[in-house]
């Protein structure tokens, strides 16, 4: 991969694994200095040897992105360390199974503080610096699901579909000011996201889910995201979706 974004100061939260992990490694090969955020330290300082084994440079800062604290410390010790943020790719997120009936309302407000206000709090940290800077990008990782609900999908799907139309809000704000946002939506993809859900029955079904034949692989994502950045400023991809090639019913 060609440096396409040498120059660049990147934050992607979410890390640890999955789409995070791939997408930070995918700016990094094309030239981004990279800060990673999650909460797991040993898997970030995992991945920051990765990345300066590849010639590059990166920064870990370990947090919760459902912590306000944690969420906008990881803006400011990226702007600290780098001395601006050009891109802000949330990645961090969970699912839980979240029916009407014998609801856990907790469970909903797990989804919520961690899929839309994690991605509220490290946006109103950037937001500024990036006007500051006079250019800016925001990637959120959204999902399919925020296009649609389903049984036992209603936490999931709310929070998605909220972060949707949040982030399509920012994109009308800010578009004038030279800052790009974007939602990206994959389809199935093989991260480890089945691996926290408590209910057994949807953990199994959504394990399967993402192992399927044909499921998109998380670098696919995050070279997505490098092509979405190396666009010319004009022209911001707002909305794209990324699904199996084989599934087409996702």
């Amino acid at each position: 991969m060609s440096k396409l974004l040498e120059g660049k100061v990147a934050l992607v939260t979410g890390a640890s694994s999955g789409i995070g992990e791939a997408t930070a490694l995918c700016l990094a090969e094309a030239g981004a200095t990279v800060a990673i955020s999650a909460r797991r330290a040993e898997r970030l300082a995992g991945l920051v040897q990765q990345i300066e084994a590849l010639g590059g440079k990166a920064l870990a800062i370990p947090g919760d992105m459902a912590v306000e604290a944690d969420a906008r410390n990881a803006v400011a010790r990226t702007v600290a360390a780098f001395g601006r943020i050009d891109i802000l790719v949330n990645s961090a997120g969970i699912m839980q199974a979240g029916g009407i009936e014998n609801c856990d309302t907790e469970t909903y407000r797990q989804v919520m503080d961690i899929n839309l206000m994690g991605t509220v709090y490290t946006c109103a940290e950037a937001v500024p610096h990036m006007l500051a800077q006079g250019v800016g990008d925001i990637v959120t990782i959204s999902s399919l699901a925020g296009r649609k609900g389903g049984p036992m999908t209603s936490a999931y799907s709310a929070s998605k579909h909220a972060v949707n139309f949040m982030t399509d809000g920012m994109r009308q704000e800010l578009g004038g000011r030279n800052i790009r946002v974007a939602t990206l939506m994959p389809g199935a993809t093989e991260t480890e996201v089945a691996g926290g859900i408590k209910d057994p029955n949807w953990r199994t079904a959504i394990a399967a889910h993402v192992s399927k034949d044909g499921a998109v692989k998380p670098r696919d994502i995050g070279e997505t995201i490098v092509f979405m950045m190396a666009m010319p400023r004009r022209a911001n991809i707002s909305e794209i979706t990324v699904r199996p090639t084989i599934d087409t019913t996702a």
